[in-house]
């Protein structure tokens, strides 16, 4: 279900636990899943359950109590704009409105040609950087104007 080099970054997330403990590695095995799959089907998470040794509503529990693991298919480009209250004092409602309008989608929603996926996120610990935008759960943007988000989603064209 898995590449063989997937496979070897879930046994190296593995490594990094004592045996017993080895439920501690299932964030990391579930984000090398999700990075090699695009999106994490309950076959997935069952299957990176079994290889990591837990129960598969183990793995189930963590993937849909954190919002970066995808439940179902997203677009190429995964963008969560933050809308907690600091972030929506300095702006991040504008941005977020500003990206429903320009990719004609709202949140939880992708776009017809799947280039772009919108949600809204929790805290990112980056008030002070508002509006503050994700892009696929690794790159973090600051500073999101109006103006910057056009610069990014033609970076990300």
């Amino acid at each position: 279900m898995l590449s063989p080099e997937a496979l070897k970054q879930i046994d190296r997330e593995l490594a990094k636990y004592p045996a017993d403990q080895a439920r501690s590695a299932i964030m990391g095995a579930l984000r090398i899943a999700q990075t090699e799959k695009g999106w994490l089907s309950t076959e997935l998470i069952a299957f990176v359950a079994d290889y990591v040794g837990i129960p598969p509503v183990a793995a189930y529990e963590v993937a849909t109590f954190y919002n970066m693991y995808n439940l179902k298919p997203v677009g190429k480009h995964k963008l969560t704009v933050c809308t907690n209250l600091p972030c929506a004092l300095s702006g991040g409602v504008d941005a977020a409105d500003h990206l429903k309008r320009k990719l004609g989608i709202g949140f939880g929603e992708t776009t017809a040609d799947g280039k772009f996926t919108l949600v809204e996120g929790e805290c990112m610990g980056a008030c002070g950087d508002a509006p503050v935008l994700l892009v696929n759960n690794h790159s973090m943007c600051s500073f999101m104007t109006n103006d910057a988000i056009d610069k990014k989603l033609a970076e990300l064209e």
